[in-house]
């Protein structure tokens, strides 16, 4: 049994059953003919012979920042379901935010003959820009949108911005920010920018807005909340990026003997187990990352199968780029 059968038998292009197998865009009535097909005669891809075809063994290779985020747990329980669900296997590449490494994992992929690349993005520098926009194989980014790359990202802008409404709404009035690295343009750079335009909507001077840089850990946090109280001891409200980050800034506040929320209002960006166990419970956004790999794996296996069949740069099924959406949750500590 052939693709070329299948196709006959569903009454549909070879094309349609390939975009079927791979996750691809099809019709309702298309899908529904080609399942019926495929279960009627078992058929079954022959995948030694696609490798053999493309030069290429059906293997993703995922490139991360760092393993011990929830977030990127997440991040890849989603991406291994879809891929696995279409008989790919997964290589992770974790690069402990080398940008060096990023590079070697990048080249090493390619050289290896895998099918496609996801890459876990934090900053972009010009040898970088250049190194994504040569890959040889398919490739995705997660986390960031980059200009002329396909990307799915989350809407890091409006979180904060709409985050930092809340506080304002709550009778916050001395602001402070504890944030990401900026050469990260979506922890860092676009959250700063969101909670700065939603103090400057309000009548706030948002460029006196004080700034502290934390490296994406407790600690950091710690260290900078206790240096903007010894700076600014009557401020009542800490904007974080990341809710890793207010956990220390948490941590710093108990300990001066600022009650939550009563002196001190706090929130961050991610939604993670340790916000359900702090107290007061975190208020947070919930940025949704599992789906983030999800639609990076759809988008990744949509780019392969339209270079398998040779689409030329203007073909109507073009994969876009994807923008996610997030989702307030007010708890205790606003």
């Amino acid at each position: 049994m052939t693709i070329k059968e299948v196709a006959r038998l569903a009454g549909v292009s070879p094309a349609a059953v390939s975009r079927y197998l791979n996750g691809g865009p099809l019709s309702k009535d298309k899908k529904e003919r080609v399942a019926r097909a495929i279960e009627e005669t078992g058929y079954r891809p022959n995948l030694m012979a696609k490798t053999m075809r493309t030069g290429r063994v059906r293997q993703i290779g995922i490139i991360v920042p760092r393993i011990y985020s929830e977030s990127v747990n997440l991040l890849m329980e989603g991406i291994t379901e879809e891929l696995l669900a279409m008989d790919y296997l997964t290589v992770l590449g974790y690069s402990d935010t080398n940008r060096d490494r990023e590079l070697q994992y990048l080249d090493t992929m390619q050289n290896n003959r895998v099918a496609g690349i996801i890459l876990m993005a934090t900053t972009l520098t010009d040898i970088k820009k250049s190194s994504l926009e040569n890959c040889s194989v398919p490739l995705v980014i997660t986390g960031q949108n980059f200009d002329g790359l396909h990307c799915v990202y989350h809407d890091d802008f409006n979180a904060m911005r709409e985050l930092t409404e809340l506080f304002i709404q709550k009778g916050g009035k001395k602001f402070v920010y504890i944030g990401a690295p900026e050469s990260d343009l979506a922890a860092g750079l676009a959250r700063r920018e969101g909670a700065q335009e939603a103090l400057r909507r309000a009548g706030f001077d948002a460029d006196q807005l004080p700034v502290r840089i934390a490296n994406f850990n407790a600690q950091d946090g710690y260290a900078a909340m206790l240096e903007l109280l010894e700076k600014y001891p009557d401020l009542d409200s800490v904007v974080c990026a990341t809710d890793v980050i207010a956990h220390g800034a948490m941590k710093a506040l108990r300990e001066k003997g600022r009650r939550i929320p009563e002196d001190v209002k706090i929130a961050g960006i991610g939604n993670n187990w340790a916000d359900l166990v702090s107290r007061p419970e975190l208020t947070t956004v919930q940025l949704y990352q599992k789906r983030c790999g999800s639609e990076a794996a759809r988008l990744l296996l949509k780019l392969i199968e339209r270079e398998e069949q040779d689409a030329g740069p203007n073909s109507e099924e073009e994969p876009g780029n994807v923008m996610l959406s997030y989702r307030i949750i007010e708890r205790g500590s606003v």
